[in-house]
């Protein structure tokens, strides 16, 4: 039998909170130096550059778009593009709908009326291909009643200087004009509404979070002086965001969507690193270190594990940049920013106000109004959790029951995640905006009563020279397609090789439904004498889905990977990395299922106030993941940090796992509870996308940071015992070169477990 190895006898930890054999509050580093040597400079130059911030990122929503959801490659949007250059009038983006009521629009008064408004539209400057009922006779442009009727435009140009039009020509043309009454829609006029709402519901969302947040901070440090710090660091992630979302508006697409995500990770993360380090620091002088000792003993130890922990929901977020959509990319873009900025604003400004505030940090217990005055050494969140909390007895009944709570906890997590099953994507339209929406208004009407699906056409592009005979025959063959309910044109322009013409093409059923999605691979399909390309809204959801779908993989990949190397760096073992994953996946079955069960099959519509359409919009699910799988890894590498950091001192592996939930446990759930604050707060959006990202992410931060982390962790690691740690010789060698752990250096060889034989008993284990 081969011998079990000791460890190393056990460190005491040094009254700066290190480790017995280093000097106490031996700095970390230059930057570590620095910070706490020149303080007040510190905060003067944070000062200065957030002043520089709030000029740059002013008006930085103006500047954002509100689509990106198609696929700039593909060939639909390549078809987009073509027929706006060569057939203005076949894209209208802006729609006049014209009520002439009960006289109908065939009067004489309201169709001089509508002639009218037709001729005053063409002569705006930026305004195209525009045509009405009264000057087409189009039956598509007349109600079924025949008391409404369109007149239909296009506004050239790119999103913002389109906009620009709108607002400028609105005013001329809404409300009651003669005998009729005017209201604009369109998709312009949607995506205009949909960025105004979204502007106006973060700003209302922020006066929700923000006193919510100060509230939660002061029940959960008590003191007024230290639950402003994480606060502040918010502000400051949240303001340099912006600065730096408005230089990108400078050279990319942007969405408006992605302010969401600036202020709740902005807000959520940047509380969760300040705990983090606020925590850690208050123990240190709990511990008898001077105060410019314990802020160096907290930049090594708590502030690794907040860099670590940072790199950990980039990478998640910065996946998003392989898929072609800016919808996602924009994400990516607000999150690795606000990420990065969150943690060197908890990294460098907090540090330099903690060693000005000193003991002041406790200045301000407001919790004394509310309960009996008690002696500062009972405050238990300055001292080591001893083995009889709260915390620590949990955890000591999770694992003495670990089959069955690792059981019956993943049972219910599969089973919360079952309703994804049945997802069906679809793309984002007018049913987004409220009900009282006048762009949506119109789009109803025309949906209800006209003719036709007005956003279920699909378009063919014809390029290239043909004959009438051809075009007529090729016309015929599409219109003989299973599915097909009309087929109109072809509309020719030029000549030669420079002939271009179009089909519009009417499938049955919903404009985006699985008929539709059929019929746009049949028409790409069909034979044809010219080269033809299809868009409509069914063709941009199927390129969309095959381009996440190609890249998903690469994503996944990129997540998987990077958390995997990250993770083994911090804990030496190839087994925690594979529990993480597979565990944080897990967390994020109960937000998918939910996603589907409310916003796709309308559970709850009315009680949260938003439509339900049937489907998911197709990137939706995707962002979420990355989200929500970033801020799991977020509270795991907390959790882990502090095991591992126990589990190298005395190497007792239950020990270490019911330590680590005391000292994290009430941390990780004061951290969650008010992200997921943060985010219902975002998901209080008149919006249902975001209303749907918001509520999404805060329950899966709930289920993460109360049943993975307080129930399916100690169970999983239970059942592994000390062969969690393990690692084959050449990789352990490796974490003892170049790995890290919350102690500071990096781990001594022979902290890291080895093969099973090696694999180290507990201190005193031995007879």
């Amino acid at each position: 039998m081969s011998e079990v190895k000791n460890p190393a006898p056990a460190r005491d930890r040094d009254p700066g909170g290190g480790r017995a054999g280093r000097p106490a509050g031996a700095p970390g580093g230059g930057w570590t130096r620095f910070v706490t040597a020149r303080p007040r400079l510190t905060l003067l130059v944070a000062l200065v550059l957030t002043a520089l911030a709030v000029l740059a990122g002013g008006g930085v929503g103006d500047r954002m778009g509100s689509g990106g959801w198609e696929d700039p490659a593909a060939e639909s949007t390549y078809a987009t593009e073509a027929l706006e250059r060569e057939f203005p009038g076949s894209q209208p983006n802006l729609l006049l709908l014209v009520d002439a009521g009960k006289a109908g629009v065939d009067d004489p008064a309201a169709a001089a009326e509508g002639r009218r408004l037709t001729e005053r539209l063409t002569a705006e400057p930026g305004v195209e291909g525009v045509g009405s009922y009264w000057t087409t006779g189009s039956p598509a442009l007349r109600s079924e009643d025949g008391t409404k009727a369109v007149v239909a435009a296009r506004i050239a140009g790119e999103e913002k200087a389109a906009g620009e039009v709108l607002d400028r020509i609105a005013p001329s043309y809404q409300g009651t004009r003669g005998p009729v009454e005017v209201t604009l829609g369109g998709g312009l006029a949607v995506r205009h509404e949909m960025q105004t709402i979204i502007q106006e519901d973060l700003l209302r969302a922020e006066l929700i979070a923000l006193p919510l947040t100060l509230v939660l901070l002061v029940m959960v440090f008590g003191s007024a002086v230290a639950a402003l710090l994480p606060l502040g660091v918010g502000i400051v992630a949240i303001l340099g965001t912006n600065a730096v979302l408005r230089g990108l508006t400078e050279f990319t697409d942007v969405s408006v969507f992605a302010q969401n995500l600036t202020t709740a990770l902005g807000l959520g993360l940047a509380i969760d690193y300040a705990l983090f380090v606020v925590r850690r620091y208050r123990e240190e002088l709990a511990a008898g270190a001077e105060p410019g000792a314990a802020v160096r003993t907290t930049l090594r130890t708590a502030g690794r594990t907040v860099l670590f922990s940072a790199l950990t929901v980039a990478v998640s977020l910065a996946a998003m940049l392989v898929f072609p959509q800016y919808f996602l990319r924009s994400f990516a873009y607000a999150g690795i920013a606000v990420v990065l900025l969150a943690a060197a604003a908890a990294l460098t400004l907090l540090p330099a106000a903690l060693v000005l505030l000193g003991h002041r940090v406790d200045a301000l217990d407001l919790r004394r109004l509310f309960r009996r005055r008690r002696a500062p050494a009972e405050d238990t969140s300055a001292k080591d959790a001893p083995a009889g909390t709260g915390w620590s007895r949990a955890a000591g009944l999770v694992m003495r029951r670990a089959p069955v709570f690792a059981g019956l906890t993943t049972a219910g997590l599969v089973l919360l995640g079952l309703p994804f099953l049945g997802v069906r994507f679809g793309t984002a339209d007018d049913r987004q905006l409220p009900a009282t929406a006048t762009s949506r208004i119109v789009q109803e009407e025309l949906r209800e009563g006209f003719p036709g699906d007005p956003g279920g056409s699909l378009t063919v592009l014809a390029r290239g020279p043909a004959t009438p005979a051809e075009y007529g025959a090729y016309r015929e063959r599409i219109a003989a397609l299973d599915g097909i309910v009309r087929v109109d044109g072809p509309v020719v322009s030029g000549t030669g090789a420079d002939a271009h013409a179009y089909y519009g093409v009417v499938p049955e059923g919903p404009g985006v439904g699985a008929g539709a999605q059929r019929a746009v691979g049949e028409l790409r399909a069909a034979d044809a004498p010219f080269d033809t390309s299809v868009t409509g809204q069914a063709a941009v959801l199927v390129d969309s889905k095959a381009a996440i779908g190609e890249r998903l993989p690469w994503a996944a990949g990129i997540i998987v990977l990077v958390t995997l190397l990250l993770v083994f760096l911090l804990t030496g073992s190839v087994v925690i990395p594979v529990q993480a994953v597979v565990l944080n996946a897990l967390s994020l079955t109960a937000m998918f299922g939910a996603v589907v069960w409310v916003f796709q099959d309308g559970h709850l519509s009315g009680l949260l106030g938003f439509t339900a359409t049937g489907d998911i919009e197709t990137t939706l699910p995707v962002l979420m993941f990355c989200v929500a799988f970033g801020l799991s890894m977020d509270y795991g590498v907390f959790l882990l940090s502090r095991i591992k950091e126990e589990y190298d001192t005395t190497g007792d592996h239950e020990g270490a796992v019911r330590f680590g939930l005391a000292r994290t446990g009430g941390l990780i759930t004061a951290a969650a509870v008010i992200l997921a604050v943060v985010m219902v707060a975002i998901g209080t959006s008149r919006v249902t996308n975001t209303k749907m990202l918001g509520l999404g992410v805060a329950l899966a931060v709930v289920m993460d940071a109360t049943v993975v982390r307080s129930l399916l962790v100690p169970s999983v690691m239970k059942l592994t015992g000390r062969l969690t740690w393990w690692a084959p010789g050449p990789l352990r060698r490796f974490h003892d070169r170049f790995g890290i752990s919350e102690s500071g250096a990096p781990a001594a060889p022979g902290t890291t477990a080895g093969d099973p034989e090696e694999i180290r008993e507990p201190v005193g284990a031995r007879g």
